[in-house]
């Protein structure tokens, strides 16, 4: 059991510094892309959807290696775990939707309540980058038709 609370303290601290560097990222280099102010909005979603899928990967591969490699816990409903039904079971979790076929056993468990958190954490930070960037960056069009300047950057609403 005390693998894997070590394990599941590493991938809590790497996937949110992850996460970190690249809010940090898009926070940095936005203002200076050369795009449209709403397609800025797309870099944020895609950028932010690939960060998502990184911290599930290496979540679902910690889980591959505690169960075929280290036997750490283990997994019920699946005849022979496979790394793609541990990436799966690792977006389950991830996403907080709940088990499907496949359930984590042992010490395994602890992997994902852990995830579980973390991913709901992350998901929200993600969530409260993408209304900022939209206050910033999304350009409304007037009652006329005409498109007013976005908002800089740290300026209150009126």
């Amino acid at each position: 059991m005390f693998i894997a609370i070590v394990i599941t303290i590493a991938l809590v601290a790497l996937t949110t510094v992850i996460h970190y560097e690249v809010l940090s990222a898009l926070n940095h280099r936005l203002p200076a892309l050369n795009l449209p102010s709403r397609s800025k909005l797309l870099v944020v979603l895609f950028a932010t959807f690939l960060a998502h899928c990184v911290e599930i990967v290496l979540y679902g591969v910690a889980l591959y290696a505690m169960v075929a490699w280290w036997f750490i816990g283990g997994l019920t409903g699946a005849a022979q775990a496979s790394l793609l039904d541990c990436i799966f079971l690792s977006a389950e979790a991830f996403t907080s939707i709940g088990f499907g076929p496949v359930v984590p056993t042992g010490a395994t468990r602890m992997l994902f309540g852990a995830e579980a958190l973390n991913g709901l954490l992350l998901i929200g930070w993600s969530a409260s980058y993408a209304y900022l960037a939209m206050e910033r960056y999304w350009v409304p069009r007037g009652a006329h038709g005409r498109v007013h300047s976005p908002r800089p950057a740290g300026q209150e609403r009126p």
